[in-house]
């Protein structure tokens, strides 16, 4: 199963085209991912016929420590989501000692019931990984996304190995961050999970042929000249590495 990491509907385009299983839908992807908007969801479901569409449910960059007022507006978007046909929808709540927060990440659950649900990289920040595993399994998630602690998956492979064993068939384990046409095959081999996330951007020159030098819209020094998109290209070969 191959999901595609799109940051805009274009991307969730190039992912339907090279052969993706299903998109997870992000907004400010530098900051980790955070809920699209309305329009975004609304004409990313209307263009994928053939794709599976899932959300990312996240109010802020950031921690994964939420307070009362953030999860109502995750409950908000989740509503959202399933008002648009969203297929799934992928979240995660932590406390403060690093644990899992059974009770919000319980109440989210409930209101996403009937869509499937991803617990997200939230996970690679939980203190005992091992626990942490078994507190999702108990709250009833479909799949943790995870790079096994690690900033890339490549480098998680042995907890992402150790997990998958520990899971024994009761949850879905995918890998992600920095799964590329490069190690998707290694990570696959070493941890027999059959599940990947990867986003096969590249960089595309803005259109733009005046740029003001003295202003910047983000991150004083940013390139704000190039975008980055989804290729079709990207994607089928990524994919093509464990069925070509």
């Amino acid at each position: 199963m191959f999901e595609v990491c799109a940051n805009g509907v274009e991307s969730c385009l190039a992912a339907q085209e090279g052969g993706a299983d299903r998109v997870e839908l992000c907004a400010a992807i530098p900051e980790g991912g955070t809920t699209p908007s309305y329009g975004e969801i609304k004409v990313a479901r209307r263009v994928l016929t053939t794709t599976r569409l899932h959300v990312i449910v996240r109010p802020r960059g950031g921690d994964f420590l939420y307070s009362d007022l953030e999860v109502e507006r995750m409950a908000a978007d989740i509503a959202v989501c399933r008002e648009l046909g969203v297929d799934g929808v992928v979240f995660g709540c932590l406390n403060a000692d690093g644990t899992i927060d059974m009770d919000r990440n319980r109440y989210l659950l409930e209101q996403a019931r009937g869509m499937s649900v991803t617990l997200h990289r939230a996970f690679d920040r939980a203190l005992h990984p091992e626990q942490a595993l078994e507190d999702v399994i108990a709250l009833g998630f479909d799949r943790i996304l995870t790079s096994g602690q690690q900033p890339k998956a490549v480098q998680g492979i042995d907890l992402l190995a150790r997990l998958h064993r520990q899971a024994a068939g009761r949850i879905i384990l995918m890998a992600g961050s920095g799964v590329t046409e490069k190690n998707i095959r290694e990570i696959h081999e070493k941890t027999g999970l059959r599940e990947f996330h990867f986003s096969a951007r590249e960089s595309c020159q803005s259109g733009m042929r005046y740029v003001n030098p003295n202003l910047y819209m983000g991150r004083p020094g940013a390139n704000e000249a190039s975008l980055d998109y989804t290729t079709a290209r990207r994607v089928a070969a990524t994919i093509s590495q464990l069925l070509g």
